[in-house]
């Protein structure tokens, strides 16, 4: 009996070191991962911000100066967490106007719908995913499907510490051009539509809270 309970101590110790070598494998793996993405973004930005500045972009004064603008934006893009995933969603928008604060006013707006778009996508492919291992009727179903899509515009209005990364304008005729790129935490963006799509599938659908609370594990 003894012989027999050090051997499954000794297995016990061999799997917690394995398990403990693997851990700090991933952790390597993804802290080489984090810098490999660093690297490429710095180079890459360099790149982007010597044509932006060749097509004729500026930025406003007081603003940090165009390179460093398009660096920071590249290295929001390529950061991830520690367990690989993108930390940011990152959207952009365009506009054209008369001035440069009616240009910058329009930007914003398209850079948030495009930001709330792409959070709004994300959640809605976790969700589907959910839906396949939930009992839902059809009805219930699409309903919630329907629901996830037509929540970017409320999404768009909850976000909150909005990041901005870039700000640029180039004169186009009378007229001022400006594009816009902002991010906004993965974590922050899924708790916010997490929030909006329970309160409308509350209301819109007869679907136990106990099951929307797994559509919504997340």
């Amino acid at each position: 009996m003894k012989t027999r309970n050090l051997y499954a101590l000794g297995v016990l110790i061999a799997l917690f070191f394995a398990f403990s070598a693997q851990a700090q494998q991933d952790k390597k793996d993804v802290k080489a991962l984090k810098k490999e993405l660093n690297d490429k973004a710095i180079k890459e930005a360099r790149k982007e911000a010597k044509q932006i500045e060749k097509d004729g972009w500026f930025t406003q004064p007081g603003t940090l100066p165009l390179d460093k603008q398009i660096e920071t934006a590249w290295m929001k893009e390529a950061q991830v967490d520690d367990e690989g995933y993108p930390e940011y969603f990152v959207g952009s928008g365009t506009s054209l106007a008369g001035t440069q604060s009616a240009a910058k006013l329009q930007a914003s707006t398209i850079a948030k719908q495009d930001l709330a778009g792409r959070i709004s996508s994300t959640i809605a492919s976790i969700i589907e995913t959910n839906i396949a291992t939930e009992q839902l009727t059809a009805e219930d179903a699409a309903t919630i499907q329907q629901t996830v899509s037509a929540s970017t515009e409320i999404i768009a209005q909850k976000l909150a510490r909005v990041i901005p990364l870039t700000e640029l304008y180039r004169k186009e005729g009378k007229n001022y051009e400006c594009q816009i790129r902002i991010a906004y935490s993965q974590e922050l963006a899924k708790n916010a539509a997490k929030d909006v799509i329970k309160q409308e599938l509350e209301d819109k659908t007869n679907v136990a809270r106990e099951k929307l609370d797994k559509l919504m594990n997340f």
